[in-house]
């Protein structure tokens, strides 16, 4: 990856980079852990996880487990996911089958 020289490239950097991480958790969790509660699922996983990024940073310390940007990843997927869910795209439209892993 090169350094992105306009804000712009750099987002749309950080985009491909969702991309991958929801793809590859997409493969190994499928659709019902997000289907079964929906929308509140998703707050509450959101929750969980700004918890934890509050909790670290008043700490100043590196997790152990997943790192911080991993963390701020997981918010941003989450995210995204909860905007298909409620246009009505995660329910209905599948991965590409052509998509890198």
């Amino acid at each position: 990856m090169k350094e992105p020289k306009y804000l712009d490239e750099a987002f749309e950097e950080i985009c491909k980079t969702l991309k991958k991480v929801f793809a590859k958790k997409h493969r190994d969790y499928g659709k019902d852990n997000i289907l079964e509660l929906g929308e509140l699922g998703i707050a509450f996983r959101e929750t969980e996880k700004v918890s934890r990024l509050k909790h670290l940073l008043r700490e100043n310390r590196e997790p152990q487990y997943e790192s911080l940007e991993e963390n701020w990843i997981d918010v941003a997927v989450y995210a995204v996911i909860a905007v298909m869910l409620r246009r009505g795209w995660f329910q209905k439209l599948e991965l590409d089958k052509d998509l890198e892993s």
